[in-house]
């Protein structure tokens, strides 16, 4: 893959997961501050509680893929990009297309999914 075209992929990528995640916490995402009012039915404090996990797990994912982003960033920086950090074998460009912040072949990330797991 171009490392051009993946730079600016991964920019995209980077500058949408900031505007999301900036519209998530001025939304009040994951904030809890409501759920102490004592006059709220049970149900509607569970139905809270689901929507602050589901908030605060959305607001972790995209943290987690920008940092998935910046790392891929960084190894085009020192140009390793498109080489799989476990083996050192080239990620396939359909992979990289795909997945432009892969930093495993699809072997080696089906292991570390594994392990992870």
């Amino acid at each position: 893959m171009n490392t051009q075209d993946a730079r600016q992929q991964l920019e995209q990528m980077l500058r949408e997961l900031d505007s999301s995640t900036s519209v998530l916490e001025a939304e009040g995402a994951g904030d809890s501050s409501e759920l102490s009012h004592v006059d709220q039915h049970p149900a509607d404090t569970a139905s809270e509680i689901t929507d602050a996990d589901h908030q605060n797990a959305l607001l972790e994912n995209s943290a987690e893929q920008r940092e998935q982003v910046a790392a891929a960033l960084a190894r085009l920086d020192d140009g390793t990009y498109g080489t799989c950090v476990d083996c050192g074998q080239p990620i396939p460009d359909i992979r990289l297309e795909v997945r432009p912040e892969a930093a495993r072949c699809v072997v080696d990330q089906e292991k570390h999914e594994a392990a992870n797991a």
